[in-house]
């Protein structure tokens, strides 16, 4: 049946598909037009096919089996998780909030505790008080090998329960590193956490060293960089505990990963796939044989980098996207990161928002009921493989230089996260990367609400919300930690100005001539200054540049944009400057043959594609008598 339905689509070879785009591209670049050159270091090309897959080795293996691309499990069932804080030893209050989320479809529940204070087995009777644990896992964030009872407290709660061990599943986030890239602290005593893994030996669902890739995602580091810099700790953590006495097979049991979620909904698909890969590998170089030990368990989180304060909303779109990557690779535990995190304390609205996106995903879109669904497509399988070698790339060159305490201690891994992230910065400044709402296409009426402050649109989001004792740091001071940011921040920080001004500054759209043009440029020249906060006045087309010049007075608006074809601008626009006088701003939208007579006629104000937003619109704030905040 399949051989006749297929003999009515005959075979294309590559050669005539390649014929034809070239055909269609009139001589331009193919490299330039149709190849995306990532940041991760490999470029992706515009198609793929059955061929591409060639040579890459584990396309034989199942969901289930070695070396995991496909997942470590043969069903696609992961838990919903929510944080709760229970900073100060609110145990009672933590506890109620706890239970009533997992009336509303959480499944697993993140307390984030005190550092370095130590939570008693009372206290976890308080803390966990009717939480079946034989049902509901429980995450234990902000945890410090210093502090190793909490874990021998709550091992001997769970023992005081008489339930299933095999059935409990629980986590803590020991990670001398995690302080060190968070804080710049580093905790040398790897026997203390090793004898925090030997308490837990008997608990096969409990573990307890966290490898915190989220810290990488968080600072602006590429897809690669976050997988290759996680299985450089992971690989420390193997190194340094089994010199501690312990086996490789029981470092690899305990330990579980933290990735963040980004948007590139594709690459992030790949980077769990290739992530699971490269880990079975790594365990399995260290020895470890029996299967299980050598899976990587994984916590996904979705990105707080690519969260704006501004247009807020856009967030939960960004989430469900995020989640659905993270669903479709397969991670163990997943949560959505509320809407509003940027900018305040999640509400109630926005943590059932974000609930509900998971809830959505397997109630309604059944991404449960399959697993690795990417599996066998051409593109996706490419761009795993490809992920997996330069992320490769990267951890080689780290563990060949000594690892990656030695890297980060000496600010290696800090100055590569950097360029990176100062790329990135960039292309937001010139959006050749857009961040819905901030650089392109902002709310046009939207004004900051009272409580978003400088402070807010600048902090550090790693520890203003998730961890109750910002100033603590476990162990030495050895290093520069990293910088956890957001990418809109310079852009929120510009538009906020403008909306505490006390101005309310206008750009009016002068447009006249070829009708095309000048709404294509009143189109941009409006989206372009929105970004500031600068309201816009837009018009169709006015019959004459007199006419056009009178209304702009009319309107009091500091801004003119001069709106035509280039053709139009070497004539009209000298026209335009005489009439406005020192009335208002002239700018010409676009970048005019005849730009260099407009300069030298003392029009300088020129706005287009290639301008750097970020520093255009800082100047003409500056015209305006706006301060930078």
């Amino acid at each position: 049946m399949a051989n006749k339905l297929f003999t009515e689509f005959p075979p294309v070879a590559t050669e005539q598909w390649e014929e034809v785009i070239n055909k269609d591209l009139k001589g331009a670049d193919y490299e330039k037009k149709l190849v995306w050159k990532t940041q991760e270091g490999f470029n992706v090309r515009p198609y793929y096919r059955a061929e591409n897959l060639q040579g890459l080795k584990y396309l034989g293996a199942k969901p289930g089996e070695f070396p995991y691309v496909r997942g470590t499990k043969k069903n696609n069932e992961w838990f919903i998780n929510q944080w709760v804080c229970c900073c100060k030893s609110q145990f009672a209050q933590a506890n109620a909030q706890a239970k009533l989320i997992l009336t509303k479809g959480v499944e697993s529940v993140t307390f984030y505790l005190e550092p370095g204070k130590e939570v008693t087995k009372a206290d976890f009777a308080v803390l966990l008080k009717d939480i079946d644990l034989t049902k509901v896992p429980v995450n234990f964030g902000d945890c410090c090998v210093k502090n190793g009872a909490v874990v021998k407290n709550f091992v001997s709660y769970v023992d005081g329960l008489g339930i299933d061990k095999d059935a409990v599943k629980a986590s803590f986030d020991f990670s001398p590193v995690r302080m060190l890239t968070t804080k710049g602290g580093f905790c040398d005593d790897f026997s203390a956490l090793a004898e925090i893994v030997k308490a837990v030996a008997g608990y096969k669902g409990i573990r307890v060293i966290e490898v915190n890739a989220n810290v990488f995602n968080n600072a602006g580091a590429s897809t690669a960089q976050e997988l290759a810099y996680a299985l450089n700790i992971g690989s420390e953590y193997m190194s340094r505990l089994t010199e501690a006495g312990l086996s490789a097979e029981e470092v690899a049991r305990k330990t579980f990963f933290t990735f963040g979620v980004g948007s590139t909904y594709f690459m992030e698909i790949a980077k769990f796939r290739a992530a699971r890969m490269l880990w079975a590998n790594i365990v399995e170089a260290y020895g470890v044989k029996e299967g299980c030990a050598r899976k990587m368990n994984i916590h996904a989180v979705t990105s707080e980098w690519n969260q704006t304060v501004y247009d807020a909303y856009v967030n939960m779109l960004r989430a469900t996207t995020e989640a659905m990557s993270a669903a479709i690779a397969g991670v163990d535990y997943l949560e959505v990161t509320p809407f509003d995190y940027a900018f305040e304390a999640p509400t109630d609205f926005s943590n059932r928002i974000a609930r509900n996106v998971q809830n959505i995903l397997k109630e309604e879109s059944h991404f449960n009921k399959v697993v690795d669904p990417a599996a066998g497509s051409y593109y996706v399988e490419n761009l795993t493989n490809s992920l997996a070698e330069s992320a490769w790339k990267i951890f080689k060159g780290v563990e060949e230089a000594g690892g990656f305490v030695a890297e980060f201690k000496a600010g290696k891994i800090q100055s590569e996260i950097k360029a990176v992230s100062d790329k990135k910065d960039s292309n937001l400044a010139n959006r050749r990367m857009t961040l819905l709402g901030t650089n392109q296409f902002p709310n046009f009426l939207e004004k900051a609400e009272s409580k978003i402050t400088k402070e807010i649109v600048s902090r550090d989001i790693l520890t203003e919300m998730g961890s109750p004792v910002e100033d603590f740091v476990c162990g030495d001071r050895v290093a520069e930690p990293l910088k956890a940011y957001r990418g809109s921040e310079e852009f929120e920080a510009v538009r906020l100005a403008t909306d505490r001004s006390g101005k309310e500054p206008k750009a009016f759209m002068l447009t006249f001539g070829n009708l095309a043009m000048c709404r294509a440029r009143a189109q941009f020249s409006s989206n372009f200054f929105a970004v500031a906060g600068i309201r816009n006045i837009d018009n169709n087309r006015f019959d004459s540049i007199e006419e056009g010049v009178k209304a702009a007075l009319a309107s009091k608006a500091e801004i003119v944009v001069a709106c035509s074809s280039d053709e139009e601008y070497a004539q009209a626009v000298p026209q335009i400057a005489k009439l406005v006088g020192d009335k208002a701003i002239v700018v010409v939208a676009g970048d005019p043959e005849c730009r260099a007579d407009l300069e030298a006629q003392g029009i300088k104000n020129f706005i287009n594609v290639r301008c750097n937003v970020l520093e255009t619109l800082k100047g003409y704030q500056k015209m305006l008598g706006i301060k930078e905040l």
